[in-house]
């Protein structure tokens, strides 16, 4: 079985497939603060609830984007798996031709998604993750990553309107009924909801318009993307909240062949 680790921002989501076939996942806080032991004991007890030994164990691969947690992660596969986990970075055979000036400035988390949309859905892609981040990964049909964008995330930019206007009141993040409305909360919620979706229609449109992109799919993954609105798939044509969880199975696939 393998163990797949995505380190982000804000979550550690972990999967674990047997074959091809994803049997289960999870979130867990970032908590830079933790030791190996912390998140060991946590992993096994998560493998314990569907029944899967540590033993049963035979691979890890992990991406990261928080570089202060990568020694604690890997100390923990090294001692409870007996694995020296693969790890996303320069020199990984990924398919993609990074055309960004210097290709080790992108993020492994962008990286492990186009792979995992090139493999799947094919063709032209617009890759969307609304995390920490909202980023947005552009990838013609002959695998070159022609660069793309890096907006804030939706709930950094709500903390941030409630942390800078004083009365103004945290709400949780929904997408009220009208763009108009009728209290403070749905006021908010209005901005930030449909602020984003306009954000990303426009985004999407001009990266179709500079990049060429007659016919294109735009692919969108992470915890906050079903708040935009898409009504008929005007913005979004796939939503896949399990695409980095697919990149990593697919580069450690790809990877352990060259090993072989």
């Amino acid at each position: 079985m393998l163990l797949v680790i995505d380190i982000g921002n804000t979550n550690l989501k972990i999967g674990l497939y047997s074959k091809s076939k994803l049997l289960g996942s999870w979130r867990l806080s970032v908590a830079t603060q933790k030791t190996a032991d912390e998140y060991g004991m946590v992993v096994i007890e998560l493998l314990n609830g569907i029944n899967v030994s540590v033993n049963d164990i035979n691979g890890v691969i992990i991406s990261s984007v928080v570089p202060t947690l990568n020694y604690t992660i890997e100390h923990m596969c090294k001692y409870y798996f007996k694995f020296q986990p693969k790890i996303v970075g320069p020199g990984m055979k990924t398919g993609l031709n990074i055309k960004y000036l210097n290709p080790k400035d992108v993020g492994s988390d962008r990286i492990v998604n186009c792979v995992a949309a090139r493999n799947i859905y094919k063709g032209n892609l617009i890759v969307v993750d609304f995390g920490s981040a909202t980023t947005f990964s552009v990838v013609n049909e002959k695998g070159d990553f022609l660069g793309g964008v890096i907006a804030p995330g939706i709930k950094c930019s709500a903390d941030a309107l409630v942390n800078t206007a004083s009365k103004l009141p945290r709400v949780e993040l929904d997408r009220p009924e009208k763009v108009i409305g009728r209290t403070t909360e749905t006021n908010i919620q209005s901005g930030i909801i449909y602020g984003f979706t306009g954000m990303v229609e426009y985004i999407i449109r001009k990266i179709k318009e500079e990049a060429g992109f007659d016919d294109c799919k735009v692919v969108a993954t992470g915890g906050l993307s079903a708040l935009i609105e898409n009504k008929n798939k005007e913005i979004i044509d796939i939503y896949d909240k399990t695409l980095t969880l697919k990149g990593l199975k697919i580069l450690y696939d790809m990877n352990r062949q060259e090993d072989l």
